[in-house]
């Protein structure tokens, strides 16, 4: 927190975070802490949590077990629903064994979407190596379409989109873990800063059910920002990618909310794809 009061906030361009923060960052909550606001991808996002000097950040579920010590998780402003998981993708149809020994594009290895990977390939190719290879986002159904890679890991808007790469879904791996969890899929997280202390903490929260609330209450009023942000996307997949990951879970990840965060990044503890952590913090704040 700065001398002045402001918070630090970071969150990503995508129409989700900004439908969810336009009213607090556009000052339409007179009570709210004044943000000072960084508009970054995710993996940036996850390398400022790392690295500590922003008070509130939207991070990716995959990332929270490696900043946990610094930042509490906050019950709100995230991503985390039904049908709404990343997607395995291939130039071709084909059976989920094909990919044994092949070449997946994934966004980065500390993502949610990358963790459902490593759970579904444990349980569809056991034994099998699959390669991976590290692309930007917008990379990623282009070097599928090609052939540069067998098969690409999406997110996001690409559920939408893919079909005019000519691409074919192998597999939803959102589908996948709620049929074996029966649990809501955990993509982003809202972190605050420890250090900021619990009555500061509260009031971040407060302001961001206050956002949530207010772009539920008035969608017209955050059209222009959100555009500002997803220039090359279509307005009707704004509006779908809106729909889709900002529902009740945005207001309040409630019981079953943190209970699919424990499950998933527990599982994944299991395996090494992220530190071991105390599930207690998750719930704990300053």
């Amino acid at each position: 927190m700065s001398g002045d009061g402001s918070v630090s906030l970071a969150y990503s361009p995508c129409p989700n975070d900004t439908f969810v923060f336009h009213a607090w960052t556009a000052g339409l909550l007179p009570d709210a802490p004044r943000p000072d606001v960084t508009i970054a991808d995710i993996d940036v996002t996850n390398r400022l949590a790392a690295e500590g000097g922003l008070d509130v950040l939207k991070i990716s579920y995959a990332a929270l077990p490696h900043v946990l010590d610094e930042y509490a998780l906050l019950p709100c402003g995230g991503a985390l629903g039904h049908g709404c998981g990343p997607l395995l993708l291939t130039r071709d149809t084909c059976e989920p064994a094909a990919l044994a020994g092949k070449t997946v594009a994934i966004p980065t290895e500390r993502s949610t979407a990358y963790l459902l990977f490593r759970l579904w390939a444990e349980q569809a190719l056991p034994g099998h190596e699959v390669r991976t290879v590290v692309m930007p986002f917008h990379a990623i159904m282009p070097a599928v379409r090609d052939g540069e890679v067998d098969a690409g890991l999406v997110i996001h808007e690409a559920r939408f989109t893919f079909h005019e790469f000519g691409l074919h879904r192998l597999v939803d791996l959102g589908e996948a873990w709620e049929a074996r969890s029966g649990l809501p899929i955990p993509l982003g997280a809202i972190v605050a800063r420890r250090a900021l202390g619990a009555e500061r903490i509260a009031a971040v929260t407060e302001a961001v059910q206050a956002s949530v609330r207010h772009a539920w209450a008035d969608p017209e009023a955050s059209r222009a920002y959100v555009q500002q942000y997803a220039q090359e996307m279509k307005p009707e997949v704004q509006e779908q990618h809106i729909g889709l990951y900002v529902n009740a879970y945005t207001e309040d990840l409630g019981p079953k909310g943190f209970e699919a965060v424990r499950e998933l990044l527990g599982r994944a503890a299991e395996f090494g794809a992220v530190p071991r952590f105390d599930p207690a913090a998750l719930t704990r704040g300053a």
